[in-house]
Protein backbone atom coordinates (compact mmCIF):
# COMPACT_ATOMS: atom_id res chain seq x y z
CA UNK A 1 0.00 0.00 0.00
CA UNK A 2 1.08 3.31 -0.64
CA UNK A 3 2.11 6.04 1.83
CA UNK A 4 -1.17 7.70 1.48
CA UNK A 5 -3.69 4.88 2.20
CA UNK A 6 -1.81 3.61 5.33
CA UNK A 7 -4.39 5.70 7.27
CA UNK A 8 -7.96 5.04 6.44
CA UNK A 9 -10.29 6.33 9.02
CA UNK A 10 -13.19 5.19 6.80
CA UNK A 11 -13.87 2.09 9.20
CA UNK A 12 -12.98 4.04 12.48
CA UNK A 13 -16.87 4.54 13.17
CA UNK A 14 -17.16 0.69 12.90
CA UNK A 15 -13.88 -0.26 14.73
CA UNK A 16 -14.87 1.86 17.76
CA UNK A 17 -18.60 0.03 17.81
CA UNK A 18 -16.53 -3.19 17.85
CA UNK A 19 -14.40 -1.95 20.80
CA UNK A 20 -18.21 -0.81 22.64
CA UNK A 21 -19.31 -4.15 22.02
CA UNK A 22 -15.99 -5.72 23.40
CA UNK A 23 -16.27 -3.28 26.70
CA UNK A 24 -19.99 -3.83 27.29
CA UNK A 25 -19.28 -7.28 28.48
CA UNK A 26 -17.34 -6.51 31.59
CA UNK A 27 -19.38 -3.37 32.00
CA UNK A 28 -22.48 -5.36 32.45
CA UNK A 29 -20.98 -7.86 34.42
CA UNK A 30 -19.46 -5.34 37.31
CA UNK A 31 -22.78 -3.64 36.97
CA UNK A 32 -25.14 -6.73 37.69
CA UNK A 33 -21.97 -8.31 40.64
CA UNK A 34 -22.11 -4.87 42.29
CA UNK A 35 -25.72 -3.29 42.34
CA UNK A 36 -25.75 -2.81 46.15
CA UNK A 37 -22.27 -1.93 46.47
CA UNK A 38 -21.10 1.47 47.26
CA UNK A 39 -19.36 3.81 44.54
CA UNK A 40 -16.23 3.67 45.55
CA UNK A 41 -16.50 -0.38 45.78
CA UNK A 42 -18.05 -0.23 42.22
CA UNK A 43 -14.98 1.80 40.84
CA UNK A 44 -12.37 -0.42 42.28
CA UNK A 45 -13.59 -3.66 41.11
CA UNK A 46 -13.99 -1.86 37.42
CA UNK A 47 -10.13 -0.67 37.95
CA UNK A 48 -9.43 -4.49 38.96
CA UNK A 49 -11.27 -5.84 36.12
CA UNK A 50 -9.70 -3.48 33.40
CA UNK A 51 -6.34 -4.15 34.43
CA UNK A 52 -6.93 -7.88 34.58
CA UNK A 53 -8.34 -7.26 30.88
CA UNK A 54 -5.15 -4.82 29.93
CA UNK A 55 -2.61 -7.66 31.41
CA UNK A 56 -4.42 -10.20 29.08
CA UNK A 57 -3.72 -7.18 26.23
CA UNK A 58 -0.74 -7.12 26.88
CA UNK A 59 0.02 -11.16 26.26
CA UNK A 60 -1.99 -10.72 22.87
CA UNK A 61 -0.05 -7.73 21.68
CA UNK A 62 3.17 -10.04 22.32
CA UNK A 63 1.61 -12.95 20.48
CA UNK A 64 0.56 -10.81 17.89
CA UNK A 65 4.19 -9.40 17.54
CA UNK A 66 5.77 -13.29 18.01
CA UNK A 67 3.59 -14.25 15.50
CA UNK A 68 4.33 -12.10 13.10
CA UNK A 69 0.87 -11.03 12.86
CA UNK A 70 1.87 -6.87 13.38
CA UNK A 71 1.26 -5.96 9.78
CA UNK A 72 -0.83 -8.55 9.15
CA UNK A 73 -3.87 -5.68 7.81
CA UNK A 74 -0.89 -2.82 6.95
CA UNK A 75 -3.22 0.39 7.40
CA UNK A 76 -4.96 1.89 10.33
CA UNK A 77 -7.22 1.12 11.67
CA UNK A 78 -9.07 -0.89 9.61
CA UNK A 79 -7.75 -3.84 7.36
CA UNK A 80 -7.63 -2.67 3.87
CA UNK A 81 -10.28 -0.11 4.77
CA UNK A 82 -12.50 -1.92 5.90
CA UNK A 83 -13.84 -2.78 9.72
CA UNK A 84 -13.01 -6.29 9.44
CA UNK A 85 -10.82 -9.02 7.29
CA UNK A 86 -14.28 -10.39 6.15
CA UNK A 87 -14.53 -7.31 3.93
CA UNK A 88 -10.79 -7.29 2.76
CA UNK A 89 -10.76 -11.28 1.61
CA UNK A 90 -10.07 -10.39 -2.03
CA UNK A 91 -7.31 -8.09 -0.86
CA UNK A 92 -5.34 -10.32 1.57
CA UNK A 93 -5.69 -12.99 -0.99
CA UNK A 94 -4.15 -11.23 -3.56
CA UNK A 95 -1.20 -10.52 -1.22
CA UNK A 96 -1.06 -14.29 -0.19
CA UNK A 97 -0.62 -15.35 -3.78
CA UNK A 98 2.24 -12.73 -4.52
CA UNK A 99 3.80 -13.95 -1.08
CA UNK A 100 2.57 -16.68 0.49
CA UNK A 101 4.79 -16.87 3.76
CA UNK A 102 4.40 -12.75 3.79
CA UNK A 103 3.22 -10.49 6.57
CA UNK A 104 -0.44 -10.59 4.86
CA UNK A 105 -2.39 -13.40 5.30
CA UNK A 106 -6.07 -14.65 6.62
CA UNK A 107 -4.74 -15.84 10.11
CA UNK A 108 -2.28 -13.00 10.76
CA UNK A 109 -4.86 -10.55 9.68
CA UNK A 110 -7.79 -11.74 12.03
CA UNK A 111 -4.73 -11.84 14.62
CA UNK A 112 -4.23 -7.90 14.14
CA UNK A 113 -7.42 -6.81 14.13
CA UNK A 114 -8.72 -8.74 17.02
CA UNK A 115 -5.96 -7.19 19.31
CA UNK A 116 -7.12 -3.67 18.08
CA UNK A 117 -10.82 -4.42 18.86
CA UNK A 118 -9.50 -5.80 22.72
CA UNK A 119 -7.32 -2.70 22.61
CA UNK A 120 -10.17 -0.35 22.22
CA UNK A 121 -12.00 -1.69 24.38
CA UNK A 122 -9.91 -1.35 27.06
CA UNK A 123 -9.70 2.07 25.88
CA UNK A 124 -13.64 2.20 26.61
CA UNK A 125 -13.49 0.80 30.11
CA UNK A 126 -10.71 3.23 30.52
CA UNK A 127 -12.99 6.07 29.57
CA UNK A 128 -15.79 5.18 30.96
CA UNK A 129 -13.99 4.38 34.46
CA UNK A 130 -12.92 8.45 34.27
CA UNK A 131 -15.86 9.55 33.33
CA UNK A 132 -17.72 7.61 36.19
CA UNK A 133 -14.66 9.15 38.46
CA UNK A 134 -15.46 12.77 37.69
CA UNK A 135 -19.08 12.63 37.39
CA UNK A 136 -18.73 10.88 41.56
CA UNK A 137 -15.96 13.54 42.23
CA UNK A 138 -19.07 16.57 41.04
CA UNK A 139 -21.41 14.46 43.76
CA UNK A 140 -19.82 15.50 46.34
CA UNK A 141 -17.94 11.32 46.22
CA UNK A 142 -14.21 11.19 47.73
CA UNK A 143 -12.59 10.08 44.64
CA UNK A 144 -9.64 11.04 43.08
CA UNK A 145 -10.10 11.65 39.22
CA UNK A 146 -6.69 12.60 38.29
CA UNK A 147 -5.00 9.05 37.79
CA UNK A 148 -8.04 7.74 35.62
CA UNK A 149 -7.69 10.63 33.59
CA UNK A 150 -3.74 10.33 33.52
CA UNK A 151 -4.55 6.59 32.01
CA UNK A 152 -7.20 7.66 29.92
CA UNK A 153 -4.66 10.11 28.24
CA UNK A 154 -1.72 7.27 28.06
CA UNK A 155 -4.02 5.20 26.18
CA UNK A 156 -4.54 7.54 23.70
CA UNK A 157 -0.66 7.79 23.16
CA UNK A 158 -0.46 4.15 23.05
CA UNK A 159 -3.11 3.49 20.69
CA UNK A 160 -0.96 6.64 18.72
CA UNK A 161 2.20 4.40 19.02
CA UNK A 162 -0.20 1.06 17.86
CA UNK A 163 -0.76 3.04 14.48
CA UNK A 164 2.74 3.88 14.23
CA UNK A 165 3.93 0.63 14.75
CA UNK A 166 1.86 -0.84 11.72
CA UNK A 167 2.73 2.49 9.30
CA UNK A 168 6.34 2.33 9.82
CA UNK A 169 6.99 -1.10 9.41
CA UNK A 170 7.41 -2.37 12.86
CA UNK A 171 10.37 0.07 13.16
CA UNK A 172 12.25 -1.27 16.16
CA UNK A 173 12.59 1.81 18.45
CA UNK A 174 8.61 2.09 18.33
CA UNK A 175 7.85 -0.73 18.38
CA UNK A 176 9.19 -1.06 22.19
CA UNK A 177 8.01 2.23 23.21
CA UNK A 178 4.83 0.47 22.24
CA UNK A 179 5.51 -2.47 24.62
CA UNK A 180 7.08 -0.13 27.36
CA UNK A 181 3.54 2.00 27.16
CA UNK A 182 1.55 -1.43 28.00
CA UNK A 183 3.66 -2.33 31.19
CA UNK A 184 3.13 1.37 32.13
CA UNK A 185 -0.72 1.43 31.61
CA UNK A 186 -0.68 -1.78 33.65
CA UNK A 187 1.25 0.15 36.16
CA UNK A 188 -1.24 2.92 35.90
CA UNK A 189 -4.13 1.12 37.05
CA UNK A 190 -2.26 -1.30 38.99
CA UNK A 191 -1.57 1.84 41.37
CA UNK A 192 -5.30 3.46 41.30
CA UNK A 193 -6.68 -0.77 42.09
CA UNK A 194 -4.15 -0.47 45.28
CA UNK A 195 -5.52 3.45 46.24
CA UNK A 196 -9.23 1.85 45.80
CA UNK A 197 -8.15 -1.07 48.16
CA UNK A 198 -6.57 1.21 50.66
CA UNK A 199 -9.53 3.22 50.83
CA UNK A 200 -12.58 0.14 51.62
CA UNK A 201 -10.35 -0.99 54.39
CA UNK A 202 -9.80 3.01 55.92
CA UNK A 203 -6.00 2.28 56.17
CA UNK A 204 -3.00 3.82 54.35
CA UNK A 205 -0.04 2.32 52.85
CA UNK A 206 1.88 -0.59 55.34
CA UNK A 207 5.12 0.32 56.93
CA UNK A 208 7.78 -1.96 55.79
CA UNK A 209 11.53 -1.71 57.08
CA UNK A 210 13.34 1.34 55.37
CA UNK A 211 16.17 -1.30 53.64
CA UNK A 212 13.59 -2.89 52.86
CA UNK A 213 11.64 -0.71 51.00
CA UNK A 214 14.90 0.94 49.47
CA UNK A 215 15.39 -2.88 47.98
CA UNK A 216 11.72 -2.53 46.06
CA UNK A 217 12.91 0.95 44.69
CA UNK A 218 16.21 -0.28 43.27
CA UNK A 219 14.59 -3.40 41.96
CA UNK A 220 11.19 -1.51 40.62
CA UNK A 221 14.31 0.58 38.80
CA UNK A 222 16.12 -1.93 37.55
CA UNK A 223 12.66 -3.94 36.54
CA UNK A 224 12.27 -1.17 33.98
CA UNK A 225 15.65 -1.13 32.47
CA UNK A 226 15.50 -4.70 31.72
CA UNK A 227 11.83 -4.85 30.53
CA UNK A 228 12.82 -2.21 27.79
CA UNK A 229 16.19 -4.18 27.01
CA UNK A 230 13.98 -7.25 26.50
CA UNK A 231 11.76 -5.51 24.04
CA UNK A 232 14.90 -4.17 22.25
CA UNK A 233 15.55 -7.99 21.93
CA UNK A 234 12.21 -9.22 20.90
CA UNK A 235 11.71 -6.21 18.34
CA UNK A 236 15.15 -6.45 16.80
CA UNK A 237 14.96 -10.52 16.55
CA UNK A 238 17.60 -11.10 18.69
CA UNK A 239 16.99 -13.71 20.79
CA UNK A 240 18.62 -16.28 18.60
CA UNK A 241 22.10 -14.37 18.42
CA UNK A 242 22.74 -16.63 21.57
CA UNK A 243 21.96 -20.37 21.32
CA UNK A 244 23.54 -21.53 23.89
CA UNK A 245 23.83 -21.17 28.00
CA UNK A 246 25.92 -19.80 29.98
CA UNK A 247 28.05 -19.02 27.45
CA UNK A 248 27.04 -17.10 24.51
CA UNK A 249 28.35 -18.74 20.85
CA UNK A 250 31.44 -20.91 22.86
CA UNK A 251 32.42 -17.75 25.10
CA UNK A 252 31.92 -15.83 28.15
CA UNK A 253 32.55 -12.55 25.81
CA UNK A 254 31.68 -13.20 21.83
CA UNK A 255 32.42 -10.77 19.23
CA UNK A 256 29.70 -7.74 19.81
CA UNK A 257 29.01 -4.09 18.11
CA UNK A 258 27.36 -2.31 20.41
CA UNK A 259 27.19 1.59 19.40
CA UNK A 260 25.41 -0.58 15.64
CA UNK A 261 23.03 -2.66 18.35
CA UNK A 262 22.34 0.12 20.30
CA UNK A 263 21.63 2.76 17.61
CA UNK A 264 17.92 3.24 18.34
CA UNK A 265 16.46 5.10 14.93
CA UNK A 266 17.00 2.33 12.10
CA UNK A 267 14.66 0.73 10.33
CA UNK A 268 14.50 -3.10 11.24
CA UNK A 269 17.38 -5.31 10.02
CA UNK A 270 18.99 -2.14 8.94
CA UNK A 271 21.70 0.31 10.50
CA UNK A 272 20.74 3.73 10.52
CA UNK A 273 22.55 4.80 7.01
CA UNK A 274 20.41 1.42 5.84
CA UNK A 275 23.09 -1.38 5.51
CA UNK A 276 21.83 -4.59 7.10
CA UNK A 277 22.95 -4.56 10.74
CA UNK A 278 25.87 -7.11 11.44
CA UNK A 279 25.32 -10.18 14.04
CA UNK A 280 27.50 -8.83 15.77
CA UNK A 281 25.49 -5.91 16.73
CA UNK A 282 22.52 -8.38 17.67
CA UNK A 283 24.76 -10.85 19.85
CA UNK A 284 25.24 -7.11 21.62
CA UNK A 285 21.51 -6.41 22.07
CA UNK A 286 20.77 -10.35 23.28
CA UNK A 287 24.05 -10.31 25.78
CA UNK A 288 23.40 -7.04 27.32
CA UNK A 289 19.95 -7.72 28.17
CA UNK A 290 21.30 -11.39 29.70
CA UNK A 291 23.89 -9.89 31.91
CA UNK A 292 21.10 -7.49 33.58
CA UNK A 293 18.85 -9.96 33.80
CA UNK A 294 21.41 -11.96 35.90
CA UNK A 295 21.97 -8.74 38.23
CA UNK A 296 17.74 -8.77 38.20
CA UNK A 297 17.55 -12.13 39.37
CA UNK A 298 19.94 -11.57 42.43
CA UNK A 299 17.73 -8.10 43.21
CA UNK A 300 15.03 -9.72 42.87
CA UNK A 301 16.08 -12.71 45.12
CA UNK A 302 17.40 -9.95 47.80
CA UNK A 303 14.45 -8.61 47.75
CA UNK A 304 11.96 -11.50 48.20
CA UNK A 305 15.01 -12.12 51.44
CA UNK A 306 14.19 -8.69 52.64
CA UNK A 307 10.37 -8.70 52.50
CA UNK A 308 9.64 -11.61 54.59
CA UNK A 309 8.56 -11.39 58.07
CA UNK A 310 7.18 -7.37 56.81
CA UNK A 311 3.51 -6.46 55.98
CA UNK A 312 4.27 -7.29 52.58
CA UNK A 313 5.14 -11.11 53.31
CA UNK A 314 2.98 -12.39 50.38
CA UNK A 315 4.22 -10.49 48.21
CA UNK A 316 8.09 -11.91 48.77
CA UNK A 317 6.55 -15.33 47.73
CA UNK A 318 5.51 -13.62 44.39
CA UNK A 319 8.39 -11.97 43.66
CA UNK A 320 10.24 -15.02 43.96
CA UNK A 321 8.07 -17.36 42.23
CA UNK A 322 8.34 -14.25 39.56
CA UNK A 323 11.72 -14.53 39.21
CA UNK A 324 12.43 -18.33 38.92
CA UNK A 325 9.76 -18.24 36.42
CA UNK A 326 11.42 -15.36 34.28
CA UNK A 327 14.66 -17.47 34.55
CA UNK A 328 12.80 -20.32 33.23
CA UNK A 329 11.17 -19.20 30.41
CA UNK A 330 14.28 -17.10 29.16
CA UNK A 331 16.48 -20.13 29.51
CA UNK A 332 13.71 -21.98 27.24
CA UNK A 333 13.74 -18.83 24.45
CA UNK A 334 17.42 -19.74 24.54
CA UNK A 335 17.95 -23.46 24.03
CA UNK A 336 14.82 -24.46 22.76
CA UNK A 337 14.83 -22.26 19.76
CA UNK A 338 12.15 -19.91 20.87
CA UNK A 339 8.87 -21.54 21.22
CA UNK A 340 6.13 -19.47 21.35
CA UNK A 341 4.64 -19.88 24.73
CA UNK A 342 7.85 -19.68 26.23
CA UNK A 343 8.19 -16.23 24.27
CA UNK A 344 4.71 -15.61 25.38
CA UNK A 345 5.04 -16.47 29.11
CA UNK A 346 8.11 -14.28 29.03
CA UNK A 347 6.45 -11.50 28.30
CA UNK A 348 3.65 -12.47 30.77
CA UNK A 349 6.35 -12.73 33.79
CA UNK A 350 7.89 -9.24 33.05
CA UNK A 351 4.38 -8.24 32.96
CA UNK A 352 3.47 -9.93 36.39
CA UNK A 353 6.52 -8.19 37.79
CA UNK A 354 5.89 -5.14 36.84
CA UNK A 355 1.78 -4.97 38.66
CA UNK A 356 3.47 -7.01 41.86
CA UNK A 357 6.05 -4.20 42.50
CA UNK A 358 4.16 -1.36 41.46
CA UNK A 359 1.00 -3.10 43.70
CA UNK A 360 3.74 -3.06 46.83
CA UNK A 361 5.20 0.49 46.17
CA UNK A 362 1.74 1.81 45.94
CA UNK A 363 1.22 -0.76 49.32
CA UNK A 364 4.45 0.05 51.47
CA UNK A 365 6.12 2.90 52.79
CA UNK A 366 9.28 3.02 54.60
CA UNK A 367 9.36 2.95 58.50
CA UNK A 368 9.87 6.18 60.70
CA UNK A 369 12.71 5.96 62.68
CA UNK A 370 11.94 6.36 66.22
CA UNK A 371 13.97 8.90 68.03
CA UNK A 372 15.79 7.66 71.08
CA UNK A 373 14.94 9.46 74.26
CA UNK A 374 17.69 11.37 75.85
CA UNK A 375 19.56 9.71 78.91
CA UNK A 376 20.12 11.53 81.71
CA UNK A 377 23.36 12.57 83.01
CA UNK A 378 23.70 9.30 85.53
CA UNK A 379 22.96 7.33 82.81
CA UNK A 380 25.35 8.95 80.51
CA UNK A 381 27.74 7.94 83.84
CA UNK A 382 26.83 4.52 83.73
CA UNK A 383 27.23 4.13 79.99
CA UNK A 384 30.75 5.79 80.40
CA UNK A 385 31.60 3.29 82.68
Amino acid sequence: MDHASLYDLAPALRVALLGIAVASGPLAWIWLRHQQAATGQRLGALTVLTLFLTFDLVLFGAFTRLTDSGLGCPDWPGCYGNASPVGAVHEIRTEETRMPNGPVTQGKAWVEMVHRYLATGVGVLIATLTLATWLQRKRGVPVQPRWPALTLAWICLQGAFGALTVTMKLFPAIVTMHLLGGLVLLALLAMQAVAYRQAQRGAGPAEIPAPARRWLVGAYALLWLQVALGGWVSTNYAVLACSTFPQCQGSWWPTMYFSQGFELWRGLGHTGAGDLIAFPALTAIHYTHRLVAYALFVVLGVLAWRLRGTALHATSRIVAALALWQFATGLSNVVLDWPLVAAVSHTGGAAALVVALTWALRESRAAAVQPQPAMHAHEVRRVAQ
